[in-house]
């Protein structure tokens, strides 16, 4: 059916349409057209419907299930459920019959949904309830055991916990990958001088090397942080049950032990109601796109005519419909541009939960969204990048005849003369004196005479050539932290130790 003909289809079944772009309701409307056109309300027969007198209305079933989008949960709540009836088991709540029935209901049912054979309902609003109400159909009172000792509200904090910490080892490896890659094209231009500069003017010469390497240090620091916060969520709801933990003999060592995780959380109300990791990942989402964001500004504008210092391969750019002669640096602009959502998912998770009560809440639904967002979105960006900065074609003559202009020597020029004995603000006022001298007659101060720049200052020797030119100005930088190439060498060694020392999950 067209999206048109859903988006009516939803409108008189009472959905606005922009509730129905905000999901995916292509399921919602096969499960409303195949429910009699008479009825405005739903099945009573839900897995909690017990004290209810009256059916919840199909809108609101639409509105409030979170199934479209939490079903990518469905490994990490059958892994939960496979952890807890083993538990239970070995509690003795259950019997090992009842939870071997359980394990083998719950590996045909993952096997369905990953043959893309499950049918998802709706009406049975999340991952977690779909999941419990195939197992009871597929075992019967057995699937009905499992849920003891726990509730929905400890369940889904364990899911997205277990979900997160999945998706913070992929993004660590493309972290690693892209990582790795600028340490490559670092030492393979350390020698490669190009302009550096404040407030986009040319300032001083530096190697690209040394410039690449001011990108690795800002994303090794995400990396950094994305470990961080792996750590910190490491840590199990399960066990809390609602918010006041369980009367039943439950384990949760034997349960932590079994999903991996390095701790239980120590208090049942905190536990199912704490969302700081998934505020944490975004965060740190928003500051990674913030630095990829920062590269590709630079990447798009040393890509245009009027830099020309690099050269992106033809499959990370697109063309123009009419422009023939354009090339677009789509990718470097995408990335630019998804900053915007990260940042918007961050602040929707803490605006979400600044004024909620402990200790759940269905605010929290609306959690998911933000984060798989930002996940998708990070692990989108992180690829983009990792497959495109090592291929980049670096114009070396282009970035050296620009350092060449804009006297980008002249703090070489003041810091000879404060080594002769000059205060540094009399060497400042003779070099701007030169770069003035240098504009009115469009001369470099290394294109001048001996007998011009002595003009300025008597303390100026034939040595000052060694320190005017680019090769000269960048080899004086040495220590470390320095653009000299032997600098620049030195720090992608250490670089490497760091990037090995860095925490990799087992």
């Amino acid at each position: 059916m067209p999206r048109y003909d859903n988006f009516q289809l939803i409108a008189r079944r009472g959905v606005w349409p922009e509730i129905a772009a905000s999901r995916d309701f292509d399921s919602v409307d096969r499960q409303i057209m195949s429910q009699s056109d008479s009825s405005s309300t739903s099945d009573t027969n839900t897995l909690w419907g017990g004290r209810f007198s009256e059916s919840t209305d199909q809108f609101v079933q639409a509105f409030t299930a979170s199934v479209t989008f939490d079903k990518r949960m469905y490994r990490q709540d059958i892994a939960g459920s496979r952890a807890h009836a083993t538990m239970l088991m070995k509690s003795g709540v259950i019997t090992e019959q009842d939870c071997e029935s359980i394990q083998s209901g719950l590996n045909s049912i993952e096997k369905e949904i990953e043959a893309g054979q499950f049918q998802w309902s709706v009406a049975l609003e999340d991952v977690h309830m779909n999941i419990e109400s195939a197992l009871t159909a597929k075992i019967g009172d057995a699937g009905k055991r499992l849920h003891t000792g726990r509730s929905r509200n400890d369940q889904v904090a364990t899911d997205i916990r277990l979900y997160l910490r999945d998706a913070c080892d992929v993004a660590s490896s493309e972290f690693r990958r892209l990582l790795e890659g600028l340490l490559i094209l670092a030492e393979t231009h350390s020698n490669t001088i190009m302009p550096g500069f404040t407030h986009l003017q040319t300032a001083q010469p530096v190697t690209f090397g040394h410039h690449v390497m001011a990108w690795f240090e800002m994303l090794l620091r995400d990396l950094d942080r994305l470990a961080d916060t792996r750590r910190r969520l490491n840590s199990m709801p399960l066990g809390a049950a609602a918010l006041a933990g369980t009367s039943y003999p439950i384990q949760r060592e034997i349960t932590r032990e079994l999903l991996g995780f390095d701790t239980v959380c120590e208090n049942s109300l905190d536990a199912v109601s704490d969302r700081d990791f998934a505020i944490e990942f975004c965060s740190n989402t928003a500051i990674c796109l913030m630095h990829l964001s920062r590269i590709a500004e630079e990447l798009v504008l040393w890509m245009s005519a009027q830099f020309r210092f690099v050269e992106l391969p033809d499959r990370f750019c697109t063309g123009s419909s009419i422009m023939p002669q354009k090339k677009n640096p789509d990718v470097p602009e995408l990335v630019r541009g998804k900053t915007g959502r990260a940042n918007g998912n961050l602040i929707a998770l803490l605006t979400l939960m600044k004024s909620q009560p402990l200790a759940y809440n269905k605010d929290n639904q609306e959690d998911k969204e933000p984060l798989f967002d930002s996940v998708d979105t990070l692990m989108g960006c992180l690829r983009a990048f990792a497959d495109m900065l090592p291929a980049i074609e670096v114009r070396k003559e282009e970035m050296l005849a620009a350092a060449k202009s804009g006297f980008s020597t002249a703090t070489d020029l003041a810091d000879y003369l404060v080594r002769k004995g000059l205060a540094f603000r009399d060497a400042h006022e003779v070099v701007g004196a030169a770069v003035a001298y240098g504009l009115a007659n469009e001369l470099d101060l290394s294109d001048m005479s001996l007998e011009v720049l002595q003009g300025f200052s008597s303390d100026i020797d034939e040595d000052v050539f060694d320190v005017l030119t680019l090769e000269g100005s960048v080899t004086a930088r040495s220590h470390i932290g320095g653009t000299a190439p032997e600098a620049v060498r030195a720090a992608i060694v250490r670089a490497k130790g760091r990037l090995a020392a860095t925490y990799i999950p087992s």
